[in-house]
C-alpha cells in the first residue's frame, strides 16, 4: 500500500480567488511556504463566461498588486480619473478630480478574468507557493499545535495557519462555528459591458436612482461596465428580456451623454446583501475577504475590504515569523482582529446607510440629499477626506497598501 503523500506548509488558505490567491503571493514572496486549495479549474476561472464582473481597483489595492509583483501581470486597465456623483435627475452632484491629490488616479476598473490572469501568472513564478487546483478538502483539523487537512484526493496538508478565503458561504467559518449578521437588501446587481460612441475620458459615473444605484465604470476602449442595482423581482423579469428589450431599458436609464449604446457580450445578475462575521479568527484559522464580511456594492468597495484584510494579515503573520514565534498563536490572530474589524464595520455600516439614504423617495429627503451633495462639492477639505476614501486611503494602511515591501 502507498504512502500517503504529506505536503508540509506553513500557511494553508482555502480559497484561490481575488483575496486567497493575493494573500498566498504576499506570504510566498516573504518566504513563508503556503499552499492553496482552490476547487475550481483554473482555465476555468479566466474565462469570460465565468465571472463578467469588473472591478475598482484602488490607488491603494494597487500599491499591494504593485508590491507582490502582480501588476506587471495584468493585461489590461483603465484609469479611473474623475467621480461624478449625482441624485437621479437632480441638477446637484459632486465631482472627484484626480489632479486635486495629484497625479495618481483614484484607481482603475480590470476585468475579474484579467485579475485572475495575473494573479495566476504571478504565483507561477513563485518556488514556495503551492497552488491545488482543482482540489477539494475533506476535513481539517485545527488543533493546539496546528493544522491537518486531508484532501479529497488521499493526499495530507499541514500548517501552523489556516485562512477561510471560500466566500460569503465560507464552508470553513460554518465549521468553526462562527456565526454570522445581516440582511437580503432585496436587491439584485445586473452587470454587463456597453459600447459606446464616445469616450468617457476615464470618468466613473455613480447614478441614485429610485430603486438603487446605477454605475458606469471606465473600461479599455469606448465602453463601460454596468453595475445596475434593480429590487430583486424586476431585476427577475429585466433578464429575461430579449436583447433588444433589454437593451432598450438599459438606455433609458444609461442616458445619451456617451452617444450610440450597445449591450456587448453576456448578462449577469447577482443578489446583493450584507452580513459581517461575529469574529474574523478562531483557533489557528483566521477569515479574509468575503468569508469575514460582506457589503453593498454602492461605494465599489468590496474587494478593496477584502484586499486591506490581505494586506493586514500578512504583515502580522510575516512579522511574527521574523522574531521566530508560531504564526498561528492567538496573539497573532488577536493583532490581525484589532486592525481589521472596525475597519469593516464603519465601511459595511456606512454603505448599508447611504444606500437606505438614496432609496428613500420622499421630497424633504430627497433635497436633503441633494442639498448635502451640493455643500460637500464646495467643501474642499471634507471632499478631500471622501476623495482619500475612494483611493483607499484613509486610516491605518498596512505596508503593502503604502507600496512598500513586507
Amino acid at each position: 500500500m502507498a504512502a500517503t503523500e504529506v505536503i508540509q506548509a506553513d500557511i494553508l488558505v482555502v480559497g484561490g480567488g481575488l483575496n486567497g490567491l493575493p494573500l498566498a503571493i504576499a506570504l510566498s514572496s516573504a518566504g513563508l511556504e503556503v499552499v492553496v486549495l482552490e476547487r475550481e479549474d483554473p482555465a476555468n476561472v479566466v474565462e469570460g463566461h465565468f465571472d463578467g464582473r469588473v472591478s475598482a481597483i484602488a490607488h491603494a489595492s494597487r500599491n499591494l498588486f504593485k508590491s507582490i509583483g502582480v501588476w506587471a501581470h495584468v493585461p489590461e486597465a483603465e484609469p479611473m480619473l474623475d467621480i461624478r456623483i449625482t441624485d437621479g435627475p437632480s441638477k446637484f452632484f459632486l465631482h472627484y478630480d484626480h489632479k486635486q491629490l495629484g497625479d495618481e488616479p483614484f484607481g482603475h476598473m480590470v476585468e475579474n478574468r484579467h485579475m485572475r490572469m495575473a494573479l495566476q501568472a504571478r504565483a507561477a513564478e513563485i518556488e514556495t507557493l503551492t497552488l491545488l487546483a482543482p482540489a477539494t478538502y475533506k476535513t481539517i483539523e485545527r488543533e493546539a499545535d496546528g493544522v491537518t487537512a486531508e484532501l479529497a484526493d488521499g493526499r495530507v496538508v499541514t500548517a501552523r495557519l489556516v485562512v477561510a478565503a471560500d466566500g460569503r458561504q465560507s464552508p470553513l467559518r460554518q465549521m468553526a462555528g462562527i456565526k454570522t449578521v445581516g440582511w437580503s437588501y432585496d436587491q439584485s446587481g445586473i452587470v454587463c459591458t456597453v459600447a459606446h460612441e464616445y469616450p468617457h475620458n476615464g470618468v466613473a459615473q455613480e447614478r441614485f436612482l429610485n430603486p438603487g444605484p446605477f454605475a458606469i465604470l471606465p473600461m479599455s476602449g469606448n465602453r463601460s461596465s454596468l453595475v445596475w442595482t434593480e429590487q430583486t423581482d424586476m431585476a427577475a423579469k429585466i433578464m429575461q428580456l430579449d436583447d433588444d428589450d433589454f437593451q432598450a431599458q438599459m438606455a433609458s436609464r444609461f442616458g445619451d451623454f456617451l452617444g450610440k449604446l450597445e449591450v456587448v457580450g453576456p448578462r449577469w445578475s447577482y443578489p446583493l446583501a450584507l452580513h459581517q462575521s461575529d469574529t474574523y479568527i478562531s483557533e489557528r484559522l483566521a477569515l479574509i475577504g468575503d468569508a469575514a464580511h460582506g457589503m453593498h456594492p454602492i461605494a465599489g468597495q468590496g474587494l478593496n475590504l477584502g484586499l486591506r484584510d490581505v494586506a493586514a494579515l500578512a504583515e502580522v503573520v510575516v512579522d511574527t515569523a521574523r522574531l521566530g514565534q508560531d504564526i498561528g498563536s492567538q496573539n497573532m490572530l488577536n493583532h490581525y482582529q484589532r486592525w481589521r474589524r472596525f475597519d469593516s464595520l464603519a465601511l459595511l455600516a456606512i454603505t448599508d446607510g447611504l444606500n437606505k439614504l438614496f432609496v428613500t423617495d420622499v421630497p424633504p429627503v430627497r433635497l436633503a440629499r441633494d442639498l448635502g451633495l451640493a455643500a460637500v462639492n464646495k467643501m474642499p477639505r471634507l471632499k478631500g477626506f471622501f476623495m482619500e476614501h475612494a483611493r483607499g486611503t484613509v486610516g491605518e494602511l498596512p505596508r503593502l497598501l503604502e507600496g512598500k515591501p513586507l
